[in-house]
């Protein structure tokens, strides 16, 4: 019995290694999702001049779970509710963050940008995008720092925290 427990304990904590790689793992691939979604943005903006409705589902069409649910549920908000876009991009960005691998400064990227999105003329709304861009490069860069860094190691030291826990209870 005490055998079935040790390995229940090392396997719970090697899983929980895993997790926290994956989330390691994610979140570069997350702020490309997000880059290309702030690409896709521009061009339906700035030359399909669709209104920001239209703009954020055809980004939703284009994008993988879970940076599409952003965009579809913007979208559908604005349709729906009467409230401003700038209420509707927090309170989805709010509700969509638990099921995210970003980070705080990724979601502060997202706050500052929707607070611009459809308040200037084309020209100022594409520099504000350009803006967005380059701090999700920057993002992106320290992602993939800590991704190369740490992603190993979390999978490593989950085993190796369980198999001292099993060699302290044994």
């Amino acid at each position: 019995m005490k055998w079935i427990g040790a390995l229940l304990l090392l396997s719970a904590t090697t899983w929980v290694g895993f997790e926290i790689a994956k989330k390691l793992n994610d979140r570069p691939k997350q702020i490309r999702q997000l880059k290309n979604a702030f690409q896709i943005l521009e061009a339906e903006i700035l030359y399909s001049q669709s209104p920001v409705t239209e703009a954020c589902l055809s980004v939703s069409k284009q994008l993988p779970h879970p940076i599409s649910w952003f965009f579809k549920s913007v979208s559908d908000d604005l349709t729906k509710k009467s409230e401003t876009l700038f209420t509707i991009w927090v309170n989805n960005l709010n509700h969509i963050w638990p099921f995210v691998a970003l980070g705080s400064n990724e979601k502060e990227i997202l706050r500052q940008f929707g607070r611009t999105l459809g308040q200037h003329d084309f020209t100022q709304q594409q520099k504000h995008i350009q803006l967005a861009l380059s701090h999700l490069e920057r993002e992106l860069q320290d992602a993939q720092d800590h991704q190369y860094r740490y992603s190993k190691m979390v999978k490593s030291l989950g085993f190796l925290t369980g198999l001292l826990l099993v060699l302290l209870l044994i």
